[in-house]
């Protein structure tokens, strides 16, 4: 039976993984700072503490992640122009979007290593893509995925040595409470596309940015 690890699994995407490869039969580990209603095994992770990741490393010692989904999120402050930036926001941003991904993949990456798929997912978005970007809206969230993009990128080239492929994801513009009751498609419509493309991933697609059906979207 594979293991999957996710992230910010209380809500939207991270609830919806859950219950995605619950009913496929894999083992669920759910991860949320309130670990209370969560979908599979559920166990307290706040991405951004490093005493926290370690807790969770500890009990986890020894056991392998075939497929860790790095789902926690926020989208801080929106609309914000240039005027009066709230650096303070802006750096939490930072914290939870684009480190503590990182943070929690390094932290995980032996885990990854003795699995089977080796496989380590991160919810991204286009709205990190700095060819694709022509708004002067979110510039607290647009530069976090930018910086997690890069960052992935980055520590791609590392793990790839260790048989892991790390990948990125642009998981639409879903109707979550980040996505907004007015976005173009469902949490279920999400998650479909983007576990069909994780089914057939492996070392050859490491270092990929994708969209949820597939497609390659440009950095």
């Amino acid at each position: 039976m594979p293991t999957v690890l996710i992230t910010g699994a209380s809500r939207g995407l991270g609830k919806g993984f859950a219950e995605h490869y619950t009913a496929a039969g894999w083992r669920v580990i759910s991860t949320a700072r309130n670990p209370d209603g969560l979908v599979g095994e559920a166990l307290p992770l706040d991405v951004t503490s490093d005493a926290s990741v370690q807790s969770l490393v500890d009990s986890l010692a020894g056991e392998p992640i075939d497929l860790l989904l790095n789902n926690a999120g926020i989208t801080g402050p929106r609309g914000t122009g240039v005027a009066g930036l709230d650096y303070a926001a802006w750096a939490e941003v930072l914290q939870v979007d684009a480190i503590a991904p990182v943070r929690v993949a390094a932290a995980l990456a032996d885990n990854v290593a003795q699995s089977d798929r080796k496989l380590m997912v991160f919810i991204s978005s286009i709205m990190g893509s700095i060819t694709q970007t022509s708004s002067s809206d979110s510039i607290f969230y647009r530069s976090a995925k930018a910086c997690l993009n890069q960052a992935v990128n980055v520590m791609s080239n590392d793990l790839k040595s260790r048989g892991i492929a790390s990948v990125l994801f642009h998981p639409g513009w879903v109707r979550t409470d980040m996505g907004g009751a007015g976005a173009a498609i469902d949490v279920t419509t999400s998650i479909r596309g983007m576990t069909n493309v994780i089914e057939r991933l492996g070392i050859d697609d490491n270092g990929r940015f994708i969209n949820y059906d597939g497609f390659d979207i440009p950095w």
